[in-house]
């Protein structure tokens, strides 16, 4: 028998996510972003899932837009980060890719082509990690205009939308705004997760939705399921052994918990081997038999342990559920100290993904 740690993806809910995210970005249109691995679902399955809905993907880098390709997809797809050597510009024309240019090094490498592939322009609102000062933009348009090169749109990324009281995501909209008045035919790209959830939030043309795809939340607060979302990925697996602690025993590396009182203890087939946050201390929610549980102890590489006291009849083979539809990775992010994007991406290779729906 395998081991029975899975990662269920329902495909249904992520085209349902998708679904919210392209009704929020009417009269524009949503590329779907897949990037690192469809956040940890499989990019070519997640690819394959929206390739009926969504008309265009993005990604971060070459790898992830070849992996598209070899799914056997013909859609767009828009390379974030754009290309990292001069040889990929080439790459791009052949497989029809859209890479996104932030500096001065990714313009030269335009040079030695004889026909560039279409790209997009960064330009740098104030995240101030890649793109362009919008200032430069008129140089930038007409040396691209000289070598022929066909841009597709102007792109930036928000710093702040997740946090309804902050001002700065308007701040950046203005700075774009005014940057592109000059070329009215250039495409605007804006909007990540979080600006779908903004009022009043102006998306453009082509809005960019990740996170929110796969059911977790990308504002401060509130979660997935409060957003209309619904979760993709549940994160399961089943105790393997089930054990009373008695007072002034301990579990796990460090001897970091110790019984009170009685406690039944299981032991769950997960650790952070596989993508569990090692960081999860004591207190954090699981669910046994539908049935809210706590963590206790360390998380170690292959298992961790669970107080047992709400389902005191437990026995090994019950089903775990980490998150998922029972338990939200919201709530499982918070009280490990992180963020939903991080659990999700940082499932490993040695569990499974299960497909559904």
């Amino acid at each position: 028998m395998p081991r029975p740690t899975q990662a269920i993806i329902d495909l249904e809910a992520l085209r349902f996510n998708y679904g919210l995210a392209r009704d929020r970005a009417v009269p524009g249109q949503a590329m779907a972003v897949v990037k690192a691995d469809g956040y940890g679902h499989g990019i070519a399955r997640v690819a394959q899932a929206l390739a009926s809905d969504a008309p265009c993907y993005a990604v971060a880098c070459l790898e992830e837009a070849l992996a598209i390709r070899k799914a056997g997809l013909a859609h767009p797809i828009v390379l974030l980060e754009g290309v990292h050597a001069e040889k990929d510009m080439s790459v791009c024309l052949e497989q029809s890719l859209e890479p996104v240019l932030h500096s001065d090094m990714q313009l030269s490498w335009l040079r030695g082509i004889a026909t560039p592939p279409v790209v997009w322009l960064k330009l740098n609102t104030g995240m101030n990690r890649l793109g362009f000062e919008p200032r430069d933009l008129p140089a930038l348009m007409a040396r691209l205009d000289q070598q022929e090169v066909r841009v597709r749109g102007l792109m930036t990324h928000f710093a702040c939308a997740d946090d309804l009281a902050d001002p700065f995501t308007q701040v950046q909209t203005a700075v774009l705004e005014k940057a592109a008045e000059a070329f009215p035919g250039l495409l605007l790209s804006v909007g990540n997760s979080a600006a779908h959830f903004r009022p009043e939030q102006p998306l453009f043309h082509w809005s960019r939705p990740g996170i929110m795809l796969y059911g977790a939340t990308p504002m401060l607060d509130a979660s997935g399921p409060e957003l209309g979302l619904k979760p993709v990925m549940s994160l399961v697996s089943e105790l393997i052994s089930v054990r009373t602690l008695e007072p002034g025993m301990t579990v796990g590396y460090g001897a970091t918990w110790q019984a009170e009182i009685p406690t039944p203890m299981g032991i769950v087939a997960i650790g952070y081997g596989d993508g569990y946050p090692r960081h999860a201390g004591t207190g954090t929610p699981a669910v046994v038999n539908g049935t809210r549980v706590r963590l206790i102890g360390r998380v170690s590489m292959d298992m961790l342990a669970v107080d047992l006291s709400s389902v005191p009849d437990a026995q090994p083979g019950d089903p775990v559920e980490l998150w998922g539809g029972q338990l939200g990775i919201d709530e499982v992010a918070a009280s490990a100290g992180t963020i939903a994007y991080d659990l999700l991406t940082g499932v490993t290779p040695r569990v499974p993904r299960v497909y559904v729906n």
